[in-house]
Order: C-alpha cells, then structure tokens, then sequence
C-alpha cells in the first residue's frame, strides 16, 4: 500500500460512547471526485502521532470492479478523516 494522507469527506456513525464507525467517504483522484462506499471494516486499531491520538481502520471495498484494502485515520483532537494508505 502507498502512503497517500490525503484529508476526505466521511460520512460515519457514532456509537453511544463516541466511537465512529466509517460509513462512505468522498476522496479526490487525479481532480475527480469519487465516492467510495465501505464494504467492510477488516481492522481497527488506535496510535499517537506525535502525541495526537488516532485511530485507524484498515477496511476493503470494491472500487471499480476490483477489491481494494485501504486504511483510513481519524484523528481525536481534530475530528479529521484522512485516506491514509490506498
């Protein structure tokens, strides 16, 4: 997987504790914009960047006909969703 961090759009829910769960997201590929909805959320785990704590959801969908494995971040203290690996 390529490093991209690209910052994306998210539609997600949250549970009563406050923990997202991604839904769909709309990232930009070459100035166009795509639409790309979750199929399935393979691994969830949590680290600190510099001491900003985030959490990462490795998850899978079909893009184009083909089944992609992605990663996606959100980070805690800004409420920002990024495409982290693709």
């Amino acid at each position: 997987m390529k490093v991209i961090m690209q910052p994306i759009e998210m539609v997600a829910r949250f549970n009563e504790e406050g923990i997202p769960r991604p839904v769909k997201f709309k990232a930009r590929f070459e100035d166009i914009p795509v639409v790309i909805v979750i199929d399935k959320i393979l691994l969830k785990s949590e680290e600190k960047l510099a001491g900003n704590p985030m959490l990462i959801f490795r998850c899978q969908s079909i893009i184009d006909g083909v089944l992609k494995v992605y990663e996606l971040k959100y980070e805690l203290h800004t409420c920002k969703w990024f495409l982290y690996k693709m």
